[in-house]
């Protein structure tokens, strides 16, 4: 039996790819239950989704976003611009769900009703 099951925050954008079907490549950050002596530790792990599931990942998911993936794990082999044999471990999922309320990804507004700058945009400057 190949099953995973992850939950944990993407650390980008998805990717998304368009052809005879719709990709989309993200990465998911999945904090350890434990801590070690240099503090908490993360697992990064690639994930693909295809079809309908990527529109919608391509739609309502972005950096930051906190998700529950179940999927299988496959590993394939390619070789790089220099001709070394890579190998790669991604997730291909089968089920997406949302692990937090949308409001709780959502910007905060200022008492006065406009959005915190900090909270919209890295800005340049300070």
């Amino acid at each position: 039996m190949n099953k995973v099951i992850l939950m944990g925050r993407l650390t980008k954008d998805p990717e998304i790819f368009n052809g005879n079907s719709t990709v989309a490549k993200y990465s998911l950050a999945v904090d350890r239950k434990f801590k070690t002596e240099n503090g908490p530790t993360t697992d990064f792990f690639n994930l693909v989704s295809f079809g309908k599931q990527a529109e919608f990942v391509q739609h309502y998911l972005h950096k930051g976003s906190k998700i529950v993936v179940s999927g299988r794990i496959e590993n394939s082999s390619f070789t790089d611009k220099d001709g070394n044999k890579r190998t790669s471990t991604q997730i291909m999922v089968e089920e997406i769900d949302f692990a937090e309320s949308r409001s709780a990804d959502a910007p905060k507004e200022n008492n006065d009703g406009f959005l915190k700058v900090a909270d919209v945009a890295d800005l340049p400057f300070s």
